[in-house]
């Protein structure tokens, strides 16, 4: 089959609507929608008895791999509108030695910085990108903590897509760089990802602008929940024990929770899930406050600040769906300090060769601290989510100099 099969090749939709995943309203599919009625996010429905009947599981093997193989569990009706930058099926990879220091047996990363702009956020970005397209949007417009922005300027250049982004003050310099270089216009603001929200808000009422805000539209979470689906057919339609998640929106945890639900409906996977872990910073962590306080909604977390920026989030508007998820899978909502974060970031490096991103490298430290904590066993299959490659983060410059012209006591070096 030719590489670019799943995208030049029509196949059968099978969206029959979408509904307020709070209060279960439905909406028409084909239409452009934000939030619903009830400001919350929307969730995509299929007719599964479809898709089951168009789509064996089996038929996928033949299929190139990639995030487009799935298409009848997608929200694109014309293969013409479909976008695309390679996005790769994201390799999962044992750390070995890091899980034997740990007395473990299977502890694994699956790197989602192979992605197009380096990050996980190609997924959701392609998918709302292509149904904007789709829909006849003109122009977007987002608050971002770097990688988002970057990914949504990215395949809005590549559609013809008008991109308006707005980060925090303090976003890492490779990304306002390259979300400028990758068509953009690009605002640095005086504050965090949801002061920025606000400034998006504005704009899109009084520009017309469409608000790409995570889960302010409901396409996001269809090209996130790719990772569910990729993961099951990567370890043989047999999920992990357990999965932790860098959370700041939460689109991801919430769209792999939905396509294992869909799988199941598609007898796919059996009822088996893993324990959901959503992994914050201490320095912001909305989510674990509200899960130990056994609250369904999160309050918004003051003076926000961690070296893992992409989970640097205040507020969430899928706090409930994040929360629900975790409670409905056994699993937890934990912190750890960005001491910890650096330590797992280097030692995943040094010991296994594998560059984290600090998002990445909070899976590794909440996995220990788990680990220590008895909230998983050494014996269970872990995966853990690294959302970019580190090379888009600052590293410390740990090299010497050498006088090439002077005495050089190769002993010592």
């Amino acid at each position: 089959m030719r590489h670019d099969a799943n995208l030049t090749t029509d196949r059968p939709t099978f969206v029959t609507h979408l509904e307020c995943s709070m209060t279960g309203e439905r909406y028409e599919a084909d239409q452009l929608h934000g939030l619903s009625r009830a400001g919350r996010p929307l969730l995509v429905r299929y007719d599964l008895a479809g898709v089951q009947a168009a789509l064996p599981r089996e038929a996928l093997a033949g299929r190139p791999a990639g995030l487009w193989k799935y298409r009848e569990l997608l929200p694109v009706r014309r293969t013409e509108n479909l976008v695309s930058l390679g996005e790769i099926a994201t390799p999962i990879l044992p750390l070995d030695r890091l899980a034997r220091e740990a007395g473990a047996a299977h502890l694994w990363v699956k790197d989602e910085g192979r992605l197009p702009t380096g990050s996980f956020k190609a997924r959701g970005l392609v998918m709302a990108i292509a149904m904007a397209k789709e829909l006849g949007v003109s122009t977007i417009a987002m608050p971002t903590n770097g990688n988002a922005g970057a990914a949504a300027a990215a395949y809005a250049s590549r559609v013809g897509i008008e991109s308006v982004i707005f980060c925090p003050a303090d976003t890492p310099e490779v990304n306002v760089r390259e979300i400028a270089a990758q068509g953009a216009r690009v605002y640095r603001v005086n504050g965090l990802i949801d002061d920025c929200g606000k400034l998006v808000g504005r704009g899109a009422k009084e520009r017309g602008w469409f608000d790409l805000s995570t889960l302010k539209e409901p396409y996001r979470i269809e090209g996130k929940k790719t990772m569910g689906l990729e993961l099951a057919e990567q370890l043989d339609w047999e999920l992990p024990d357990a999965i932790f998640y860098p959370t700041g929106g939460g689109t991801g945890l919430i769209g792999m929770w939905k396509a294992f639900a869909e799988m199941e409906a598609l007898g796919w996977i059996g009822a088996k899930r893993p324990r959901m872990i959503a992994v914050q910073a201490e320095g912001c962590a909305p989510m674990v406050r509200a899960f130990e306080a056994g609250e369904r909604h999160a309050t918004r977390w003051e003076d926000a600040h961690t070296i893992a920026m992409g989970i640097r989030v205040p507020q969430a508007v899928g706090d409930f769906l994040i929360l629900d998820a975790v409670r409905e899978s056994g699993g937890v909502a934990m912190a750890v300090s960005d001491e910890s974060i650096a330590r797992a970031v280097d030692d995943a490096a040094r010991q296994d060769g594998l560059l984290l991103c600090p998002e990445g490298g909070a899976t590794l430290a909440a996995w220990r601290k788990a680990l220590a904590e008895g909230l998983v066993s050494p014996e269970e299959k872990v995966v853990l989510f690294n959302c970019a490659t580190g090379l888009k983060y600052p590293l410390a410059d740990q090299s010497k100099m050498l006088d090439k012209d002077g005495p050089i006591d190769f002993g010592a070096l």
